[in-house]
């Protein structure tokens, strides 16, 4: 399904046209995009929130996770957190991505003023140390909520295209899903925690946070 999802009010598509079922019972859709430089993802991406909402796959599923661009300035990509409790940014240990962390952090901290979305933490994504995010989210009040090591599990996994749970019991893959296990816990147990509410650096500070001497 990489093909960009008809608009809801064009045509009679039914959840069984645009839904796979993955591992495990998973419900998956790829919302998918026009050909690079010919039109706006983010509009795609809206759609496609209006096509869930329309035939209440929002409401009768128990989990649902959004993965989308964070760090744009189109509305489009944004539309997802109007549906969403929390909201967590994934993030690598070096200075583009926590600048880029930044942001999003602040795009957030003004969609929750109209809608009940709140930011959970961050995880630190395929990267071997945390110093850096750690120091951010010191200086800002927020929350690591996970670290993905920089192993080769997951790129194989990729490669294969199964989950983690369908590889082979071994060492690295072992550890990233104990690590994907606590942080799914993490996740449905922050619905119920006290929100946080880290205050962006604006991006002088960031530099003589972060940048090098």
């Amino acid at each position: 399904m990489t093909a960009p999802l008809p608009s809801p009010g064009g045509c009679k598509l039914r959840p069984e046209d645009y839904v796979a079922t993955g591992f495990n019972g998973v419900k998956c859709v790829e919302a998918g995009g026009p050909p690079a430089g010919t039109g706006c993802g983010g509009y795609v991406v809206g759609q496609t929130v209006k096509l869930l909402k329309q035939h209440h796959l929002l409401e009768d599923t128990d989990v649902v996770i959004f993965d989308v661009l964070g760090d744009v300035v189109c509305g489009g990509f944004a539309a997802p957190l109007q549906h969403a409790d929390r909201a967590v940014i994934v993030t690598a240990n070096d200075f583009d991505s926590i600048y880029a962390m930044n942001r999003i952090i602040a795009a957030v901290q003004a969609k929750s003023s109209n809608y009940k979305v709140r930011l959970a933490g961050c995880v630190a994504n395929r990267s071997r140390e945390t110093d850096e995010v750690d120091r951010y989210c010191n200086k800002v009040g927020f929350n690591r909520l996970a670290h993905m090591p920089d192993i080769d599990a997951i790129r194989r996994s990729r490669l294969k295209k199964k989950t983690l749970f369908e590889m082979p019991d071994e060492e690295d893959i072992l550890i990233a899903r104990a690590e994907y296990m606590r942080l799914a816990d993490t996740l449905w147990k922050s619905v119920n925690l006290p929100e946080t509410f880290p205050e962006p650096l604006p991006d002088r500070e960031i530099f003589e946070l972060l940048g090098f001497d």
